[in-house]
């Protein structure tokens, strides 16, 4: 028998809607799935008092006809996003008991749309990683378990809120991605994951990696899910000045499914060397199911690729020092 938890982002949203059920229900529901999912070590700080207080002041919000696009809706936030009064460790000792006086931009978003704070999600410390393995609170684990029963990692470096959503212990969840720790853990977890593009999402309030390459990002469990989460998330910021000043389009509404007409390329240097024939085969049907939409599916050439990797291990620790070093990515409000 499906059970709230069940639902996706958006039928829990109509639910909402129809009031077949109340945020407080939902919440309720939510909690008691965490509680049922400790073993995962998917959350750091778990907030249910905070929640039901947020579900409250939803239904209250509801009733009263001022519902935004996540009124109601429980969600996990990854511990690297700043969450005034609720601690925030970046997975770190050296944080474990920080809490800030202040809002992420991103977190004051969803907030603002409605959203429930159900907790703080697992990660690699300082996002470096990609296991999940390096947190000081300990590995999480992906709800998808191997054919001998034994735990499996959820991928890093955002590994907690992926396994959060995929094990169905939270809706949606915040993560960021430097060189694909949103991507890689949404794949290893089955979950929908995306790193907007650069500048989307407001980076101020958010512990900081590599500031040229850290974006925000979501977890859902459907497309439309993500970007349901992705509108309340994107607008320009002036206290980031990396944010674009880009007026945020309906992504849910765009969904359409027609993509008649669209070229899509498909870089040949990515069919690489050592690449799992399960995982080639799976991108070959990727590209077929494309084509029998409408698609022209052409070939492309990226010939820096092989450079790609390189690069990022340039960039990225020197960036990370120097953010950490000054303490500027840790304490203060922002990451430049």
């Amino acid at each position: 028998m499906a059970t709230l938890t069940d639902l996706t982002l958006e039928s829990a949203r109509n639910g909402l809607d129809k009031k077949e059920f109340s945020a407080v229900e939902l919440t309720q529901a939510y909690i008691g799935a965490m509680a049922d999912a400790k073993v995962l070590n998917a959350y750091i700080t778990q907030t249910p008092d905070r929640a039901l207080d947020m579900a409250k002041a939803a239904d209250a919000a509801m009733a009263a006809g001022r519902a935004g696009a996540l009124t109601g809706i429980p969600i996990a936030v990854k511990d690297l996003f700043c969450t005034r009064g609720v601690r925030t460790t970046a997975a770190s000792r050296m944080l474990e008991n920080f809490v800030p006086p202040y809002e992420s931009t991103v977190t004051a978003k969803l907030w603002d749309a409605g959203a429930v704070m159900l907790g703080k999600t697992n990660l690699d410390e300082f996002a470096m990683g990609s296991s999940n393995e390096s947190s000081h609170f300990g590995p999480a684990e992906n709800p998808w378990r191997g054919a001998d029963g034994g735990a499996r990692t959820p991928g890093g470096s955002s590994g907690g809120s992926a396994a959060a959503v995929s094990a169905h212990i939270a809706l949606g969840a915040t993560g960021t991605d430097t060189g694909g720790s949103i991507r890689q853990p949404a794949a290893y977890c089955g979950t929908v994951g995306v790193k907007p593009t650069y500048g989307r999402c407001s980076r101020w309030g958010i512990v900081a990696y590599a500031s040229s390459l850290d974006q925000a990002g979501i977890f859902g469990r459907t497309v439309k899910d993500s970007a349901i989460m992705l509108g309340a998330m994107c607008g320009h910021d002036p206290k980031d000045s990396t944010s674009a000043p880009k007026e945020v389009p309906d992504f849910a509404a765009a969904m359409t499914g027609d993509v008649k007409g669209l070229k899509i390329g498909i870089p040949k240097e990515y069919d690489m060397q050592g690449l799992s024939p399960d995982i080639k085969a799976l991108w070959e049907r990727g590209a077929d199911w494309l084509r029998a939409a409408g698609a022209e599916v052409r070939e492309v050439s990226l010939p820096h690729t092989k450079y790609a990797l390189a690069t990022y291990y340039i960039v990225a620790p020197a960036e990370a020092s120097s953010n950490l070093g000054t303490g500027r990515g840790v304490v203060q409000p922002g990451a430049l």
